[in-house]
């Protein structure tokens, strides 16, 4: 792939995470906030004339038809109708199953990028509609802001927060997403909260408590962390994390993360590092 443009697909942290209720389809209703991360996946994408969708490299254990990111290209080569093909190679960083929307965010990555490499022209409100139909948690990545979502987590507003830094730790399991929201000890009536009440109501993960039942590796993280600051599930999890004023403090308790678990440091951001590379792509400068 000498001839590839690579390209970032960020992970997101769930500042909170409140279930408020249980469509007919299954679906559940739900508030959170979006923290996008600098702690990147990277995408290697050349396109094709053969009309073929091949990855190169991608998850251990995922077969290429199931992953996102190829899924993602068949999905927006369908939409454009379009005869180009592409190769992708995924690297991977961000953990699966760790609740740091790491397979959604490679989705939006490839809708983003194949759109500029195949000149294709959809905006971000057509991405976003088609990568909402692979995974709720794409169109936060697409649209490339830190964000308050409703609905399944498909509406979105963007939010300016403060750019934190935070610890994150990978306990060393997988969290089905799946699992924990048909677990029946789930909450799923928590009270409707506003962006403008936001910091003032109190707020939490709704699913913690299930995943801390289940995952005692989790409830250690949680635990362990929490000794340095208030420590927080992620989406489902698997990975808890903390905030912390300054990267060195947070660098200082990276450190001390015990062995059996992985742990780093990342910084929050506001405006995703796939839109800073697709400015670049433009030539819009950084």
């Amino acid at each position: 792939m000498s001839t590839a443009t690579r390209w970032p697909a960020p992970a997101k942290l769930n500042l909170f995470l409140h279930i408020t209720g249980r469509r007919a389809d299954g679906y559940h209703e739900l508030q959170t906030v979006f923290q996008l991360l600098d702690f990147c996946d990277e995408i290697a994408i050349e396109p094709t004339d053969d009309g073929a969708i091949t990855r190169l490299e991608g998850p251990g254990g995922v077969a290429p038809d199931a992953d996102l990111a190829v899924r993602a290209a068949r999905a927006l080569q369908a939409a454009g109708g379009t005869g180009r093909g592409a190769q992708l190679a995924v690297r991977k960083r961000i953990p699966q199953g760790g609740g740091l929307g790491g397979g959604s965010s490679d989705a939006a990555t490839v809708l983003v990028a194949l759109n500029e490499v195949w000149g294709l022209g959809f905006n971000l409100s057509r991405l976003a509609a088609i990568g909402a139909e692979l995974g709720a948690d794409v169109p936060v990545f697409v649209m490339g802001a830190s964000a308050w979502a409703e609905g399944i987590g498909e509406r979105l507003t963007p939010v300016l927060l403060p750019e934190d830094w935070f610890v994150v730790i990978h306990p060393g399991v997988a969290v089905a997403t799946g699992e924990v929201f048909q677990a029946p000890e789930l909450t799923r009536n928590s009270p409707l909260i506003t962006i403008r009440g936001l910091f003032q109501a109190g707020t939490r993960n709704d699913c913690e408590p299930v995943v801390r039942a289940r995952f005692p590796a989790v409830a250690a993280a949680l635990d362990w962390l929490g000794q340095f600051a208030e420590a927080r599930l992620t989406g489902t999890g698997s990975c808890v994390f903390a905030k912390f004023g300054s990267a060195a403090h947070a660098e200082r308790v990276a450190a001390r993360v015990p062995d059996e678990w992985r742990g780093w440091v990342a910084h929050g951001l506001n405006r995703s590092p796939l839109h800073a590379r697709l400015a670049v792509w433009r030539g819009e400068g950084t």
